[in-house]
């Protein structure tokens, strides 16, 4: 019988004219890694493998994958290994989210360009899992995410800690001058005390929740710590399915739909979950031809409550989540609000997932639906003349004073300008001011960097001042907690309104409004428009940076390449 020529090592043969050439080439190479005849007829199972000696978020992926080709071999599949980018949060220049694009590129075309009829895509750092889902989303074979999972949490003394809400914390601390450079060092020795992503509800955390209600894990995935025993047993499933996924040919926009969509917005809401969730969703769907509607997700977090009680929102830790049920209580919980008829990556319904899950324990982790964290949602989309197309707020992890609050501006031109005047003792500024940084965002920074969690002044963190109201262009890592107005769009140096603040001026945040308006007349910002210098060319851009900047677009489009979006967009959500 003759094989088909588009499974296995016969998929996608490199061009030399005689495709039966091709196909003796590939198998004589590979023969060299110890395959025999027999191995090279079975289905094969790509795994991304995304370790790094700069990246322990991945410390485990050699432990995943040796757990993922057993699973895929048990099913009677060959699997494959293959490296491609790794990104870790602290170990990328500038920002990571400079390089998500680029690693998304080089995923989709690994997945393109190698022969696999399934492929397992291993992530975890923050901008890993978003790269991939996009990757998999325009590549569109069978796929199925693992995540490392979250690390364990430490002690510093008789306190729990873990990163790393708790490292923006004690850093605080240590600035406001209650904690010295020796004890600060022997706490960066207990934050991170094992390999994994970071323990508390941060972007890493809130994207593997979010790739779950997704249907692009298995269930139970998220939250299962990198260390267990059932992160492996978890890995090798996934193994054994992506193989009977190959069969069936469930690829991810089969999954990955409006609805689908929906429940993973939803459950970024009743997580309590990062900010930088909703830019890597709406990249993830403008893959797929799907806008995201900002107003209907607002919409949607005012009648979804949050459930989770986890820092940065709350006090707990992943571990915590993970012994509490994980997920899938969460689900539960909010089965009322899902759309339950969902295809995932097990073959069963989100509903069917649901049903089948373990029965709730008690625990103190995850709250009843009548007795939440919060009444509503974490997130909300702020509009005015400061943010013609959206802003965001993250208001569960914020101070309730700034929830309807007026202040007056104290402008930075910059990072680099902020970072130059925050601490300086003749810095004009007040504890009721609003610290506003703009040219942070997808251009002016570039990268839109998580550089919107502005330090407290240190003259103002020296007379006991934690929490001030911060605006700016730029993201806020998930692990980040504070008053902070994020994603200003369209940002400074697209020509936003941003770029028109002085400081001196009064700006008025009313979170139940929705609202963010600078309080200047229409003709004075007319004015200021005018006044506006010209963006100035750079004749010297080159490489990856060049094409970042011509082609990144704004934060309420995922700040995806315009030219790996599908447009025009065919359908919505939520």
């Amino acid at each position: 019988m003759k094989k088909p020529t588009n499974k296995g090592m016969r998929k996608g043969l490199t061009s030399y004219g005689d495709s039966e050439f091709s196909l003796f080439l590939r198998k004589a190479f590979i023969k060299a890694m110890g395959y025999s005849d027999a191995a090279l007829e079975l289905p094969v199972i790509g795994i991304a493998n995304t370790y790094s000696g700069y990246n322990a978020c991945h410390g485990n992926v050699p432990e995943l994958m040796k757990a993922i080709k057993r699973g895929v071999m048990l099913a009677g599949g060959l699997p494959v290994d293959f490296p491609t980018i790794s990104l870790h949060e602290s170990f990328a220049h500038p920002t990571s989210m400079f390089l998500r694009n680029l690693m998304a590129m080089d995923t989709e075309e690994m997945i393109r360009a190698q022969p696999m009829d399934a492929v397992i895509l291993i992530g975890g750092c923050d901008k890993t899992v978003p790269a991939q889902l996009m990757a998999a989303a325009s590549a569109n074979l069978p796929a199925i995410v693992v995540v490392s999972g979250p690390m364990l949490s430490g002690t510093h003394g008789a306190e729990r800690i873990g990163a790393c809400t708790d490292c923006r914390r004690l850093w605080g601390m240590h600035r406001a001058g209650q904690i010295d450079k020796d004890e600060i060092n022997e706490i960066s020795g207990e934050l991170v005390p094992s390999v994994g992503f970071c323990g508390v509800m941060g972007t890493a955390s809130t994207m593997a929740c979010m790739t779950e209600a997704l249907g692009m894990m298995l269930p139970g995935g998220a939250t299962i710590p990198a260390v267990n025993a059932d992160r492996m047993r978890h890995a090798e499933e996934a193994g054994r399915r992506a193989v009977q996924m190959a069969a069936e040919g469930l690829t991810p926009d089969k999954i990955i739909t409006p609805k689908s969509i929906a429940n993973s917005l939803r459950i970024l809401m009743a997580i309590g979950g990062s900010t930088n969730g909703i830019v890597h969703m709406t990249a993830v769907a403008g893959r797929l031809g799907i806008k995201v509607d900002l107003d209907a997700f607002d919409r949607m977090g005012r009648e979804t409550p949050v459930l989770v009680d986890l820092k940065p929102s709350g006090v707990g830790y992943m571990d915590d989540f993970h012994k509490a049920g994980g997920l899938r209580v969460v689900l539960r919980e909010i089965k009322h609000l899902l759309n339950l008829d969902c295809m995932t990556v097990s073959g069963r319904t989100l509903g069917e997932e649901i049903d089948a899950a373990p029965k709730p324990w008690t625990q103190q982790i995850i709250r009843p639906i009548d007795k939440p964290l919060s009444a509503s949602g974490g997130i909300a989309v702020l509009r005015g003349n400061l943010a013609p197309r959206g802003a965001i707020f993250k208001q569960s992890a914020a101070g309730a004073k700034f929830q309807k609050f007026t202040g007056r501006a104290v402008v930075f031109e910059n990072i680099e300008d902020m970072t130059n005047k925050i601490d300086d003792p003749a810095l004009d500024v007040g504890a009721d001011d609003i610290l506003v940084m703009r040219n942070a965002g997808p251009i002016g920074a570039p990268g839109m960097p998580e550089a919107g969690y502005i330090p407290i002044p240190r003259k103002l963190a020296e007379k006991g001042v934690k929490d001030m109201l911060r605006m700016s262009d730029a993201r806020m890592s998930g692990t980040a907690f504070g008053s902070i107005v994020l994603h200003i769009c369209p940002e400074a140096a697209a020509g936003g309104p941003l770029a028109l603040v002085c400081t001196g001026d009064q700006i008025r945040l009313d979170v139940e409004a929705r609202s963010l308006d600078l309080l200047v007349s229409d003709e004075e910002l007319d004015k200021r428009r005018e006044r506006l210098p010209a963006r100035p060319a750079d004749d010297s851009l080159r490489g990856y940076r060049k094409l970042f900047l011509d082609h990144v677009q704004q934060a309420d489009e995922g700040c995806d390449f315009d030219f790996l979006t599908r447009r025009p967009f065919t359908d919505k959500t939520p």
